[in-house]
């Protein structure tokens, strides 16, 4: 057996304690709460309501706007040239069939060649040699935009004399978990990965200059790998086990290559193992779901609550709870996710009533069952689905369907009979019977 320096991380994030932890909250419903005082800004009622305001909103974000360090514990260890072998990492084979190890919790930070903004990215790596890795950008991801529209930028990337071609990329290792939280989370366009990571710490990002790049990346990091990716070059990455439950096949993808590595002296490794639900990212996961709640409803305020179940990947299927107002409400709701950032994704959406529970999978499957007739009740769409869903049309794109199961109303798409009522005990029976509970000897 292979014996490596340094050690490994691993789960840290895998149950809702040990996430909240990881966000600096007691637990993450905290930050979606931040959130919603902040969405949207109130009319103000005098000038006293407006300072009010602006001063809480200020204790809220003053924390985001990272700041620039000198020194860093990331670059305590340089090594460059002939000095990197990336095979000296803990880099984990996770599943019989992989393709070769591959780098699970790496921050890929790039920048828009266009408009100059950073985005970090979470995309699996796999080794290849002591230098060179694959970057796993998806055709809907940041990464691979950027990395297009880098192949058509009269601005090089790479600094003379510093060894980069093509895009300029750093990848960091471990530091504050608020970064890789930040980096699968589904911000909005524009919205910096550091300054979220701030606001969910309460303490601005500390950033660093790359060795031989122009790029900052957090200073507490535990590992930084430095370089380029080349847009005309591909390899083929893959197969990988994947958080489908299924091997993602292999496929062509852009080459990463590592021109320096920087690290803290006794370096621990990050990683974590996806697959078939539930695992660690499963927490991630909930925790995207109910931090941006609040951004959700800001766009379709008629939501009360969604549950995107861990075994369905979250993609895959959506639970919906709303205020109904109109006949065909629904169907508004439905077509408004499959707009909605990485909602878009999703295969499955079913629409209840905002009485309905969404979180308890009985009460969804009793409404199910009760209110929704498929032959009426269903809405066909198709649309861009997650490239690594295998079951699609094609890669990539793919079909979508919604439910109606709310309670319909008179002349709802076609409904022309009398909607029974919901069986539901008194509110004196209720009250009786709970007045002599304790009574009762249980």
């Amino acid at each position: 057996s292979v014996r490596y320096e340094h050690p490994i991380a691993i789960n840290t994030m895998g149950s809702r304690k040990r996430m909240s932890m990881a966000l600096s909250c007691d637990d993450f419903e905290e930050h979606a709460e931040r959130i919603a005082k902040l969405l949207p800004p109130p009319v103000p009622k005098s000038a006293k309501d407006a300072l009010k305001f602006a001063v809480d909103a200020f204790k809220e974000v003053k924390d985001a706007i990272p700041r620039t360090v000198r020194d860093a514990p990331c670059q305590e260890v340089v090594m460059q040239g002939d000095e990197i072998d990336l095979r000296k990492l803990p880099i984990l084979t996770c599943w019989p069939e992989d393709g070769g190890p591959f780098i699970t919790l790496p921050l890929v930070f790039t920048y828009d060649p266009n408009t100059g903004k950073r985005n970090v990215g979470m995309y699996r790596m796999q080794l290849y040699d002591r230098n060179t890795c694959g970057m796993h950008w998806q055709m809907h991801k940041t990464g691979m935009r950027h990395m297009e529209d880098s192949a058509n930028s009269p601005r090089p990337s790479g600094g003379e004399g510093s060894g980069v071609r093509g895009m300029q990329v750093a990848v960091a290792l471990g530091g504050d978990p608020a970064y890789t939280f930040s980096a699968i989370s589904p911000l909005p366009p524009g919205l910096d990965e550091m300054a979220f990571a701030g606001f969910l710490r309460r303490k601005s990002a500390a950033l660093v200059q790359c060795k031989t790049i122009d790029m900052k990346v957090p200073a507490d990091a535990e590992i930084v790998l430095e370089g380029y990716v080349d847009p005309a070059e591909r390899r083929l990455e893959g197969p990988f086990g994947d958080h489908t439950g299924y091997y993602s096949l292999a496929g062509e993808f852009p080459v990463f290559h590592c021109t320096c590595v920087t690290m803290r002296q006794g370096a621990i490794y990050p990683a974590t193992i996806v697959g078939r639900a539930p695992m660690e990212d499963g927490w991630m996961g909930k925790a995207v779901e109910r931090i941006f709640m609040p951004m959700v409803r800001l766009t379709v305020p008629e939501i009360v609550d969604i549950n995107l179940p861990v075994e369905a990947c979250f993609h895959n299927v959506a639970f919906v709870s709303i205020k109904k107002k109109y006949p065909g409400h629904a169907y508004k709701v439905m077509n408004a996710i499959w707009g909605l950032g990485g909602l878009a994704f999703t295969k499955f959406v079913f629409v209840f009533d905002s009485d309905v529970d969404v979180q308890d999978v009985g009460q969804v499957l009793f409404r199910l069952g009760a209110n929704c007739d498929p032959a009426r009740d269903a809405l066909h769409s198709r649309g861009p689905v997650d490239q690594l869903d295998h079951a699609s049309l094609s890669e990539g794109f793919g079909g979508k369907i919604g439910f109606d199961c709310t309670h319909k109303w008179p002349g709802e798409n076609g409904f022309s009979r009398e909607y029974p009522k919901l069986i539901e005990m008194s509110p004196e029976v209720k009250a009786k019977i709970d007045g002599m509970w304790g009574k009762l000897g249980w």
